[in-house]
């Protein structure tokens, strides 16, 4: 029969409180109580149970991942999956482990996150951000639980968040763009109700206004994130002239998808439409033409999201948000020909 933690402690003469406190090796315990209990544990070959390990410390090393939102499609986009992985190597460094969440059973039983953090004792939560967010995740936020969340604003007493500078992503291609004569830009966002998205469109168009460029109606489109929604938004944008000198997608498979569409008709990248692309996937390197991108620090993303949970777990630290800066990678989808200038509509 396997030993508990109550077994050693009634062996000892002690309380299960007094036996947890010698295990974690915290506390103020005499040194005759701690040799004694030890000599059971050694004479039984007991075994700590996690929750023995944590009764003391009242920490169970365990961080819930929740995708919030939709679940579907947009946590298998490569930008998620490269954050989540760095997120995991980085917590487990700091000694935890993970436990997923699936929101499907939570909107069948109108469950929500905070019950399950608090029955499995989680230390604290990362969440990722999709769409259609469910009002269970700002319930969790406004709680005591520790959470860090990627691209959601998160604004509760132990919440904080990390994100791309989004306006500075758009603020980066516009300026390229106009440094070099550029000024008719069509953009594919994403969905028409997701923040990230739409901080993104909202600044191209702040900054196209500002540098005098052409911004039309017929030139906003809106896809899922994914390649084909770029390549039917495409489509929408070539069907109609004058064509746009340069696209800029929101997300390298939607600039992807506007590629294909871009070649079915007979056009060229650079050459007759320059693109753009956000995320900076490994697809971009091995695309033709390569395509040009918005670099999003994945890596450094997912590292930050594991250190501040952990100082916010450890209280070593206030809930102060991160907006880590975008880079702008240029490669030949977007390439700038001398002749182009010279020859560039005005």
């Amino acid at each position: 029969m396997r030993l508990t933690i109550k077994d050693i402690a009634r062996m000892a003469g002690v309380s299960p409180g007094t036996v947890s406190k010698v295990i974690n090796n915290t506390g103020n315990i005499s040194p005759k109580t701690v040799k004694k209990v030890l000599k059971i544990i050694e004479e039984t070959g007991y075994q700590p149970s996690f929750s023995a390990k944590s009764l003391a410390t009242k920490r169970s090393h365990l961080i819930g991942l929740i995708y919030a939102g939709k679940v579907n499609a947009e946590f298998n986009h490569p930008f998620f999956n490269q954050v989540i992985n760095t997120f995991k190597i980085s917590v487990g460094r700091l000694g935890y482990d993970i436990l997923v969440f699936s929101n499907n059973q939570f909107s069948n039983d109108k469950e929500d996150y905070l019950k399950r953090c608090k029955h499995f004792q989680l230390d604290g939560c990362l969440i990722i951000a999709g769409e259609n967010i469910e009002e269970a995740i700002y319930e969790l936020d406004q709680s005591t639980v520790p959470c860090v969340g990627v691209d959601i604003e998160l604004k509760g007493p132990k919440s904080t968040y990390v994100t791309t500078d989004n306006r500075k992503s758009s603020a980066k291609v516009v300026e390229h763009l106009y440094l070099h004569s550029i000024k008719d830009v069509a953009f594919i966002g994403g969905p028409s109700d997701s923040v990230i998205s739409n901080i993104r469109k909202e600044s191209f168009v702040d900054y196209m206004n500002n540098f005098g460029m052409s911004t039309r109606g017929e030139w906003i489109k809106h896809g899922d994130y994914f390649e084909d929604s770029g390549y039917y938004a495409m489509k929408q944008i070539l069907a109609h002239r004058p064509y746009p000198q340069a696209v800029y997608a929101a997300s390298d498979m939607m600039a992807l998808g506007a590629l294909k569409a871009i070649k079915e008709v007979g056009l060229r990248v650079p050459q007759d439409i320059k693109l753009i692309g956000c995320d900076d996937i490994e697809a971009c390197r091995y695309s033709d033409p390569p395509l040009a991108t918005i670099k999003q620090d994945k890596d450094k993303m997912g590292k930050l999201a594991a250190h501040m949970l952990h100082d916010l777990i450890s209280k070593n630290t206030e809930p102060n948000a991160v907006m880590v800066d975008p880079e702008l990678v240029l490669r030949e989808s977007c390439r700038i020909d001398n002749n182009y200038m010279s020859n560039t509509r005005g």
